[in-house]
């Protein structure tokens, strides 16, 4: 969404073991752990110095989302080091071949901590951080495993090209390939091999890719998409002995930019979604601390030929009709939503695949957000439609106000 997956579509720091321990012993506890986040930024940028990176740039010193981006393809599936955050996400549902559901999610996030490495001729000097989120939706059995990791820049261990796809951390990565992407991904006993093919063309968010987040220059991101990507592959998941073969849609957000939220935006709801009728959309809503919605959240309709339509909040209407309390962090998310867009004639209601999809993320960025699979059911262009995809919910453990 962290960016709104910012995605977004997402705070992107590495922890000392003294404060994952701490973290950890938190969790058992039933506190809330983001509340700490800020504590963390200053142990992490500390650590890097320590490191011999240096100063560390601010925020305002970073190139900012002020214009129409020019965009060249594949140059752009690759890093844009002159802005500050970046991230590459993928999600997608999935079936076997006894029509079991599973979902998942593959998240690589660039945090600059300077704007130039202090030795340029030395590999191993430190400019970005590179974070990864990795989960898995075994939905039949109603159960959810994720995991995070963080390293340093460096030989084999994390990275991103500029002139096309292919970023990794540690062994997770995305790769452009000749006809799509390949995503790798193994953890324990949990493994993701998917090739990803694009049925429809690149979509552009905003203003020819230029995503507003709030009304300040350059409080904006630049995001693309790839809403429908014919996916086959297999995944292993912690409950399957073996490697099971899998198909399905997944959906792919590029998001890169600096200073894109004010501290009185706390959080969002995002939602990339398939109708069964071939369209897609996308809705983000950034959220206030006074409980109000940010003027310039958006979305985007995608028709089945590819064509789009930008949404303005206006547009959206999204309704919350029940509510679910994470044991764990206690964090009380919108589980089930009416979202209805009157000018394209959508009614649809979502609920989530399975309740708790959590992601507590210690090892890496630190925020306990919702990040799953979702389906529902409604209406298009006056008729039934079935509905899958991904939604995310930040800010609800804690706020992510000033973060990105």
């Amino acid at each position: 969404m962290d960016n709104t997956h910012i995605k977004n579509k997402k705070l992107l720091m590495t922890r000392t073991g003294a404060e994952r321990e701490k973290q950890q012993s938190a969790e058992k506890a039933g506190k809330p752990i983001t509340k700490r986040v800020r504590i963390t930024i200053i142990l992490t940028l500390f650590w890097f110095m320590l490191w011999g990176t240096g100063s560390v740039t601010p925020a305002e010193e970073w190139k900012q989302a002020v214009t129409p981006w020019q965009w060249v393809f594949p140059r752009d599936h690759g890093q844009h080091p002159e802005y500050r955050t970046e991230w590459w996400y993928f999600t997608g549902n999935l079936s076997d071949s006894q029509k079991r559901r599973y979902g998942y999610q593959l998240t690589f996030f660039r945090q600059a901590i300077a704007s130039s490495p202090l030795r340029p001729h030395n590999p191993w000097s430190v400019r970005d951080v590179y974070l990864a989120h990795f989960a898995l939706t075994d939905v039949s059995g109603k159960r959810f495993r994720h995991y995070d990791r963080a390293s340093r820049t460096g030989p084999g261990l994390a990275g991103a090209d500029k002139d096309s796809m292919n970023v990794w951390t540690l062994n997770w990565s995305a790769r452009m390939k000749k006809n799509g992407i390949h995503l790798e991904a193994r953890q324990g006993d949990a493994t993701l091999k998917l090739d990803l093919r694009p049925r429809k063309p690149i979509v552009f968010h905003g203003e020819k890719g230029r995503s507003r987040k709030g009304p300040q220059e350059g409080q904006s991101s630049y995001y693309y998409s790839l809403t429908d990507l014919e996916t086959t592959g297999t995944i292993k998941t912690p409950w399957s002995r073996e490697e099971i073969r899998v198909e399905g849609t997944s959906w792919f957000d590029h998001e890169f930019g600096s200073n894109q939220l004010t501290r009185d935006q706390v959080g969002w709801d995002w939602f990339g979604l398939h109708l069964s009728d071939g369209r897609d959309l996308m809705v983000y809503f950034l959220r206030k601390s006074d409980g109000s919605i940010e003027a310039a959240s958006s979305g985007t309709i995608i028709e089945k030929d590819g064509t789009t339509q930008h949404l303005n909040a206006a547009d959206i209407r999204m309704d919350v009709l029940d509510r679910w309390t994470s044991p764990r962090s206690g964090a009380k998310y919108p589980s089930t939503w009416q979202l209805r867009i009157p000018a394209a004639r959508i009614d649809i209601t979502l609920a989530p695949l399975v309740t708790d999809q959590e992601l507590t993320t210690t090892a890496s960025t630190g925020i306990t957000y919702w990040e799953g699979a979702v389906a529902g059911h409604g209406t298009s262009e006056k008729r039934d439609v079935a509905v899958e995809g991904y939604m995310e919910l930040t800010g609800y453990a804690g706020s992510l106000g000033g973060v990105f």
